[in-house]
């Protein structure tokens, strides 16, 4: 049994030691249920059991993570530098207008999560896709945390481990700082905005962001794009707060769907009076055919040959699903080996296995989906199997059932690892399961506390 399959299995035998742990778990479902963990007005489902990593697995994900911002960074620079090769890109042209915006600090790509599967029988790891400023998750992991960290089964678990969690909070938030002090008109006692569109945005989460800041000194408050007055000089949120730094939360996407009511958002970063924090070159990354752009002759002629290594050990074959790309017939004959995506949606919208699927339904979703027929691009990729791991299934009936009623076997789920890059420094992981082949809120998706165990990760959080 690999190294982290060992952890789960002692967890599960301190569980039944426990016969169940029932007090502890109706306590952390209770904790959960009045949190801050909310996604669309809803508290997500969680697992009461943690995915548990040791040093290994820590060393695969950071090794991954950074490696692979580094090459984002240089294809995002590529892209700026040079106007022959941003038309690898089919990108409409507000996109480019909007990722050629001046930027005014050092960092390119100060904010990632890059989701991935990581087989933790041999460590090696498949890139799922790569997420800029509008990643989310944080509060999800820190409030579930929140909600084992002092049940019986952690605290019999960490006596025998060093068991740390991971910090996303205060380090973003320094970081952020340190980010801003290199803008060129930086101003002293900035004034920090986060910045979505609020229906789409998580909250919540955005309000701990806000806290944190204001406990370091800066004032930080959440702003709709919408809400945002430019006059030339100074931009201002809708109750007349100056705004000098926006941590970008809006995905480029929105913009474009909202874009006449985001122009003063856009005309004070081309006037460089705001600091928008990361840039919407972040775009170049976010939008899935990145991994089509990636195997591009002209792409890797600028990369490494470890770098051009790495994306072949770690990137899915990956194209545009359309007849000039690809062989149709085959795709459609061979559905277990693939997956579609659109190229630039998000939260899984429109993403189809073929494993999970049957075959009329699989053709006719190419039909529908492929030459840009519905509208907008696909991607189709080689499907990566999940790794698969114990784990407990939410408890949703918990408060209301019987001692010896609630289950405590473990039950089999995907996973997938999405990998926290700021400014390049891997911070921690938002571990998301699920029992079918794709993981998703929409497909009975869970999330998990991550817990490093006997790593000692230098900022990891001492619980």
């Amino acid at each position: 049994m690999a190294q982290d399959a060992e952890y789960t299995h002692e967890y599960f035998e301190i569980i039944a030691d426990l016969d169940g742990d029932i007090d502890s778990r109706r306590a952390a479902f209770g904790y959960m249920e009045s949190s801050t963990a909310i996604v669309h007005h809803q508290v997500v489902a969680s697992s009461f059991v943690p995915r548990l990593f040791g040093k290994r697995a820590f060393d695969a994900m950071k090794n991954a993570a950074e490696t692979a911002h580094g090459i984002l960074c240089k294809v995002m620079q590529h892209y700026i530098d040079d106007p022959d090769y941003r038309r690898i890109f089919n990108f409409d042209e507000r996109l480019e207008e909007l990722i050629l915006l001046p930027r005014g600090y050092n960092s390119l790509l100060p904010f990632a999560r890059v989701d991935t599967f990581l087989n933790e029988d041999d460590y090696t790891l498949k890139f799922c896709e790569f997420n800029g400023d509008g990643s989310a998750g944080m509060n999800e992991n820190r409030e579930i945390t929140n909600s084992i960290k002092n049940s019986q089964s952690f605290k019999v678990f960490s006596q025998a481990h060093k068991a740390q969690g991971c910090d996303l909070f205060k380090p973003w938030v320094e970081r952020f700082l340190e980010i801003y002090d290199t803008y060129e008109n930086k101003v002293a006692n900035p004034q920090i905005a986060i910045c979505d569109y609020l229906e789409n945005g998580v909250v919540d989460e955005f309000q701990v962001y806000a806290d944190l800041f204001k406990q370091a000194g800066t004032n930080c408050f959440i702003a709709d794009v919408r809400d945002l007055n430019f006059d030339g000089n100074v931009l201002k949120d809708a109750q007349g707060n100056r705004i000098d730094a926006i941590w970008r939360r809006c995905v480029t996407n929105d913009v474009i769907e909202h874009w006449d009511e985001s122009q003063a958002l856009i005309d004070a970063v081309r006037a460089q009076k705001v600091a928008l924090i990361g840039s919407f070159a972040g775009h170049i990354v976010h939008d899935k055919q990145i991994f089509h752009v990636l195997f591009d002759t002209k792409t890797q002629e600028f990369l490494s040959a470890d770098e051009i290594s790495f994306i072949e050990q770690t990137v899915p074959t990956t194209t545009f699903l359309d007849e000039a790309n690809v062989n149709l017939a085959q795709i459609k004959e061979n559905k277990d080996l693939w997956i579609i995506k659109p190229t630039d949606h998000y939260g899984a919208d429109n993403v189809y296995a073929g494993s999970e699927v049957s075959q009329e339904k699989w053709e006719e979703l190419i039909e529908l989906f492929a030459n840009s027929r519905s509208g907008y691009p696909f991607i189709v990729q080689r499907y990566c199997k999940p790794f698969r791991t114990e784990t407990l299934p939410p408890d949703f009936d918990i408060l209301n059932s019987a001692d010896g009623s609630i289950d405590y076997s473990p039950a089999i789920y995907n996973n997938m690892n999405g990998l926290y890059l700021f400014d390049g420094h891997f911070q921690g992981v938002f571990s998301r399961l699920g029992p079918h082949e794709t993981i998703s809120k929409q497909n009975d998706g869970i999330t998990a506390a991550t817990i490093w165990v006997d790593a000692d990760v230098e900022d990891g959080w001492n619980l």
